[in-house]
């Protein structure tokens, strides 16, 4: 049965200053000890989580995605994270899955976190990205998503031979703020739990330049909701391997997906 590799990166940002956090970033990529398969970073791993775009955002053929490239192609891993992007005279908080090969997909954060005008200075997404690699189907979403359950809710794909789930795995990358991280801590096993689903949950540490304090508590949850990993307060470069075989053994199991209710999202 098919594994897949996973590295989750908990680390301060330089705020507002790509330089420093993209070379901070890469010495973190370049240490890590084990073969992994997919490499997680924060939201806004480039900056921290600003409100300037007009200052900081850049293209897909910017400074930021160039570097996703080298790195992903240097290293031979998937690489994923939000960054600050400008298209057609827009901004959007892009959340980039990179391939090895330079191929990429994207998804723009959906929720935009009103409370820090978010949504004032860029604009919302419209859909969703499913990744697909060796088999796994991967979900992948922004911070202020989390508190969303309908927008991450698992569907079951009835057009193929055999009615599954639609995806096998969850990812949020995030700045979420430590006031709030019962709630982070929370909503990530409720979304384990009522998806059936591996989540994987990547935020960042330390104080911003609004001096807001992050408290990290990145984690890894099974599909029973079980925690396999998190760490709190400090920085942390760890790597897990999830088992195919243990999704399948509790969908089997347990097959509350098939009585899901169906439903279609409309923008």
């Amino acid at each position: 049965m098919s594994t897949l590799t996973v590295t989750l990166i908990q680390t301060k940002l330089y705020w507002e200053n790509k330089e420093a956090n993209l070379r901070m970033l890469e010495e973190n990529i370049n240490s890590i000890p084990q073969k992994t398969e997919l490499v997680v970073l924060p939201e806004m791993f480039s900056t921290g989580f600003s409100m300037k775009p007009e200052q900081l955002a850049e293209t897909m053929e910017g400074e930021t995605v160039k570097w996703m490239k080298e790195m992903s192609a240097k290293n031979g891993v998937i690489i994923t994270g939000s960054v600050i992007i400008k298209e057609n005279e827009k901004y959007f908080n892009r959340l980039i899955w990179m391939l090895p090969n330079g191929q990429y997909g994207h998804y723009d954060k959906r929720h935009l976190f009103g409370f820090a005008h978010e949504d004032e200075h860029y604009h919302a997404g419209e859909k969703r990205l499913i990744a697909s690699v060796k088999g796994w189907k991967i979900n992948l979403l922004v911070c202020y998503d989390l508190r969303f359950p309908v927008w991450a809710r698992q569907q079951v794909k009835t057009d193929e031979e055999k009615p599954t789930p639609e995806y096998d795995l969850l990812i949020y990358v995030a700045n979420w703020p430590e006031r709030r991280n019962h709630a982070w801590k929370t909503l990530l096993c409720a979304r384990a739990i009522e998806n059936q689903s591996y989540v994987v949950g990547v935020n960042r540490v330390g104080k911003d330049g609004n001096d807001i304090y992050h408290s990290g508590d990145s984690m890894v949850i099974d599909p029973l909701g079980e925690v396999l990993y998190h760490t709190a307060d400090d920085e942390d470069i760890f790597t897990l391997t999830l088992e195919k075989e243990n999704l399948d053994n509790v969908r089997n199991k347990f097959p509350f997906w098939k009585d899901g209710d169906s439903f279609r999202i409309e923008g």
